[in-house]
C-alpha cells in the first residue's frame, strides 16, 4: 500500500502554504502567506481565487463538513497571526470576526458536532467559542506556547501540546488534567484517532509516536533525517499520514509504516497541515515552497479464500484467482471509495454507485445508485452499506432488503464505524452514539417486528466494540452479540426473539474480537496474547465450563501492534508490522460444531473418543447440555473430569419431565423465572418451593407457600437453619412476624 502523488509543475504560492483543507471529496481550499484563498478541482487540479483577505496572515483553517446529506456547510474557520479568527461562508463573505488571543492563534478546530470551536495561541490560552463566535469558556491559560490542539472524537476532551509535553483536558467539571512528556524536543503536531483510543504526535526529535489516552507509549518510530512537521489519521481510523522535510509516509494506525515517498527529484520542503479527504482515499498537504501535494492510496489488497483483489489506480481493480491463476481487470467510470471482498462477491462503491460482482460472473456486475458510501459489511445472505443518510441492507442481486432505523439514527449515522455496527446471518447490531451503553438489535427477516422497533441490550459501562455471530443462531436458537466495554472486559449477550437477554462476562483485557464465518467460535486479541472461545454461547453461563473451552496463546513471536484481519472457517489471520500471520484453530472443535448442527451426535462422540482431549469433551458437554442431550452430556462431563456436573446430570435424569424442563432452564442460562413458571404451571407447587429454597430465594418461596397454603413450616424451618448457619439474627420483617406467630401458636397448644 502506498500513495500515488501528484505535484504541480510550478509553485502556486510565493511563500509557505500554511492552510489546506477539504470542503468535500472533490473540492479543496488552500491559503498561504499571500492571503489568497484558492479553490481547487481534483479532476483537473485547476484553481480559482475565492477571496483575498487584506491585513490577515493565516495560520490555520478548518472546514465544518455537514453530517447529513453528504454536503459541506458554508462555514470555514480561519485563524491569523494577529490573534483573530474569522468565520466565512462558502461565498467567501465574512460572517464573524473575533479578537480571541493576545498573539498569534496557532491552531483552530470545529468540534465534531459543529456546535462549538476551539482556538489555541502562543499566549498559552485555549478558548472555546460557540458556532456563532461567542466565547463560552477559557479552558487552559498560562501554559506557554501551545503549538497544536485537537478535540477528542466525542468533543468531551481537548488534547494540546506545548514544549515537549502532551496534555489532555477533559471538559467535565472537577476533572483532572492528564499530562506526560512525549518527545525529547518541541512537539510540533498531534492528531486524535477517530475511534478515540490513540493519539499521534510528532516532534523536533525527528520521530513520531503513538499513545493511548493515559499517556502510555504504543509505538515510537525510528529517527528520520529531519523533524516530523505534520500528521493526521484517516477518517476511518485505519491509516496515518506523516509528513516531514521532502518526505510523506503512509502508516498503519498503530504506527508501523507501509511506504515512504521522498521528494528528491522535485524538492517541496517541509510539509504542512496534511489532511485526508472525508472518504479517506485521498491526501492533501501544503509545503514551505508554495507547492500543494495531492495523492491517493493505491495497492490496497483484500484476500478471501482463493481470490485476491488489488486496487492499482483511482478507477481500477485487479481480481486474481490464485488457484486457477486467472486475472481480471475491473475498470470503473469514477474513482473507487470503498470495497469489500467476501462470500463469493466483490462490492465496490464509487461516489454515486454500488457495483456488485459475483466471482463466477465477474464481467456482468449489478449496478445500483447509492452515493457517498462510508461503510460496507458483507454477510452470507445480504450486505450492508452506510452512507451519510441511513443504513441500507441489500441482497447480492441488488434488491433493497431493509432500511433499519431507530430513534435518532439519522443524526447518528455519520458517527457509525466498523467497530460500532455488526451484521450476522439474520441479525443487525448497532451501538447507540447518544447513549453508548445501548446496543440496538434488528431482525433481518422480511416483515420482522424488530425492523422499526429494535430490541435493546443495556450495559453499565460504555461500549467500544461489538460483533454479532456470523454463522447463525447458537445451539439453543439464540443469536450472540459479543462486545467490549471501556474497561476492556468482554461480554456476551444471548439474544432471544423477544426483548429478554442475558449478559455474561467471558474475558478481560480484550482489545478486539471477531467471530468465525462458519461456526460460533470467537477469537479475542489481548496485549500480549490471543484467546479462542470454542463454545462461548453454550458455556458462557458456567465459569468453569467457559474456562475449559477457552485456549490462550502467546503472541510475542509475532511482534508488537498486532491486529485481527480475518477469521474464515478455522483459520485466523493476524497482521503485525505489515506481515500477515495465519493461525489454524483446533479443527476437531470446529468439526464438532458442524456435526452437531447436522444432528450427527454419534460421529461427534467418535471424534471425542478418538481425540481424548479435555477441550473436545468440554465442547461436546456444553453443546449437548444446551440441546438437552443428557446421556451425551453425562459421558462428556465424566471424560472431562467434571464430577460435580456428572452427579448433577444423574440427578436431572431421575426427575420427571416437568422437573427436567425446569432444571434445563436453569442449566442453560440461569433462567430462574422460566423454571419456576414451568413448575407452577404444571401444579408442582412443592417442587417450586423447594426450587426457590435451593437458590436461597427466601421471599419468593414464602410468597408461593402463602399463596398456595402449603409447606409454610418447611420454608420457616429452612430459613431458621440458614440464619443459624450464618450465625446471624433474623432481619426480615415478614419472617420475624411469621416466626412469632408460630411460636405463639405452639405456646397456646402447649398451654
Amino acid at each position: 500500500m502506498k500513495f500515488k502523488i501528484y505535484l504541480n509543475k510550478e509553485a502556486i504560492y510565493k511563500g509557505t502554504i500554511t492552510c489546506v483543507g477539504w470542503s468535500s471529496n472533490n473540492e479543496v481550499y488552500s491559503c498561504g502567506d499571500d492571503c489568497q484563498i484558492l479553490k481547487w478541482s481534483l479532476a483537473s487540479r485547476d484553481f480559482v481565487q475565492v477571496a483575498k483577505i487584506p491585513d490577515f496572515q493565516p495560520s490555520d483553517f478548518n472546514w465544518l463538513i455537514s453530517k447529513s446529506g453528504g454536503k459541506s456547510t458554508e462555514n470555514l474557520l480561519i485563524s491569523s497571526s494577529d490573534g483573530r479568527f474569522i468565520i466565512l461562508n462558502k461565498g467567501a463573505r465574512v460572517e464573524r470576526s473575533v479578537n480571541a488571543h493576545n498573539g498569534a492563534i496557532i491552531s483552530c478546530r470545529w468540534s465534531s458536532d459543529g456546535s462549538s470551536l476551539l482556538s489555541a495561541g502562543e499566549d498559552g490560552v485555549i478558548k472555546i467559542f460557540s458556532r456563532s463566535g461567542m466565547l463560552r469558556s477559557t479552558v487552559i491559560q498560562n501554559e506557554g506556547l501551545i503549538v497544536s490542539a485537537r478535540w477528542s472524537p466525542n468533543s468531551t476532551t481537548i488534547a494540546y501540546c506545548h514544549g515537549n509535553t502532551i496534555a489532555l483536558k477533559p471538559l467535565a467539571a472537577n476533572s483532572k488534567l492528564i499530562k506526560w512528556q512525549a518527545h525529547d524536543g518541541l512537539v510540533l503536531a498531534i492528531a486524535w484517532a477517530p475511534n478515540g483510543e490513540y493519539i499521534a504526535s510528532s516532534g523536533e526529535d525527528m520521530r513520531y509516536k503513538i499513545w493511548d489516552t493515559q499517556g502510555t507509549n504504543i509505538y515510537t518510530s525510528a529517527g528520520d533525517d529531519y523533524p516530523i512537521t505534520t500528521l493526521d489519521f484517516s477518517p476511518d481510523g485505519t491509516m496515518l499520514a506523516v509528513g516531514g522535510f521532502n518526505m510523506l509516509k503512509l502508516c498503519h494506525y498503530t504506527g508501523w509504516c507501509y511506504n515512504v515517498t521522498r521528494f528528491e527529484d522535485k524538492p517541496v520542503g517541509s510539509l504542512m497541515n496534511v489532511s485526508w479527504s472525508p472518504d479517506g482515499t485521498q491526501i492533501l498537504c501544503g509545503s514551505s515552497t508554495g507547492n500543494i501535494i495531492f495523492g491517493h492510496v493505491i495497492e490496497r489488497e483484500v484476500i478471501y479464500k482463493n481470490l485476491k483483489a488489488t486496487i492499482t489506480g483511482r478507477r481500477m481493480i485487479i481480481m486474481k484467482d490464485i488457484v486457477n491463476n486467472t486475472t481480471d481487470t475491473l475498470d470503473f467510470s469514477d474513482r473507487i471509495i470503498k470495497w469489500e471482498l467476501g462470500y463469493g462477491h466483490l462490492v465496490v462503491a464509487t461516489p454515486n454507485q454500488l457495483h456488485i460482482f459475483n466471482e463466477n460472473y465477474i464481467n456482468t456486475p449489478v449496478i445500483i445508485d447509492r452515493p457517498e458510501v462510508r461503510i460496507i459489511l458483507l454477510g452470507k445472505k445480504n450486505f450492508l452499506v452506510v452512507d451519510n443518510i441511513s443504513i441500507w441492507i441489500y441482497t447480492y442481486s441488488g434488491r433493497l432488503h431493509l432500511n433499519p432505523r431507530y430513534s435518532g439514527s439519522q443524526a447518528q449515522v455519520f458517527n457509525l464505524t466498523m467497530h460500532t455496527i455488526s451484521m450476522g446471518l439474520d441479525v443487525l447490531a448497532v451501538r447507540d452514539y447518544a447513549d453508548q451503553t445501548i446496543i440496538h438489535i434488528f431482525d433481518l427477516y422480511p416483515g420482522a417486528s424488530r425492523q422499526e422497533e429494535p430490541n435493546q441490550v443495556k450495559h453499565k459501562q460504555l461500549i467500544t466494540d461489538i460483533a454479532v455471530n456470523r454463522s447463525g443462531p447458537s445451539a439453543d436458537d439464540k443469536h450472540l452479540v459479543a462486545f467490549i466495554d471501556t474497561n476492556r472486559d468482554l461480554y456476551l449477550a444471548s439474544i432471544q426473539s423477544g426483548p429478554d437477554y442475558m449478559l455474561h462476562k467471558i474475558g478481560t483485557q480484550v482489545i478486539s474480537i471477531m467471530w468465525s464465518s462458519e461456526c460460533n467460535v470467537l477469537v479475542g486479541l489481548h496485549d500480549s496474547c490471543y484467546s479462542i472461545w470454542y463454545c462461548p454461547g453454550e458455556a458462557c453461563s458456567d465459569p468453569s465450563l467457559i474456562a475449559l473451552t477457552t485456549l490462550s496463546y502467546d503472541t510475542t513471536e509475532f511482534g508488537k501492534n498486532i491486529s485481527l484481519v480475518n477469521f474464515d472457517g478455522f483459520t485466523i489471520t493476524f497482521c503485525a508490522s505489515g506481515a500477515n500471520f495465519t493461525i489454524t484453530t483446533k479443527i476437531y472443535c470446529i468439526l464438532i460444531h458442524k456435526l452437531v448442527s447436522e444432528n450427527q451426535w454419534e460421529k461427534a462422540l467418535k471424534i471425542c473418543r478418538m481425540g481424548q482431549s479435555t477441550l473436545l469433551w468440554a465442547c461436546l458437554a456444553a453443546i449437548a447440555s444446551k440441546r438437552n442431550q443428557h446421556d451425551i452430556s453425562e459421558e462428556a462431563f465424566s471424560s472431562a473430569l467434571q464430577i460435580d456436573k456428572v452427579d448433577y446430570m444423574h440427578f436431572v435424569k431421575e426427575l420427571n419431565e416437568n422437573e427436567q424442563m425446569a432444571e434445563n432452564a436453569i442449566m442453560n442460562g440461569t433462567r430462574i423465572e422460566e423454571a419456576e413458571t414451568i413448575l407452577l404451571h404444571n401444579h408442582r407447587t412443592s417442587e417450586a418451593i423447594q426450587f426457590c429454597l435451593r437458590l436461597h430465594r427466601w421471599n419468593r418461596a414464602l410468597e408461593i407457600a402463602q399463596k398456595y397454603s402449603t409447606d409454610l413450616k418447611l420454608v420457616l424451618n429452612e430459613r431458621v437453619k440458614y440464619m443459624e448457619a450464618l450465625q446471624r439474627h433474623e432481619t426480615d420483617a415478614e419472617f420475624i412476624k411469621l416466626n412469632s406467630m408460630v411460636l405463639e401458636s405452639q405456646a397456646n397448644e402447649e398451654y
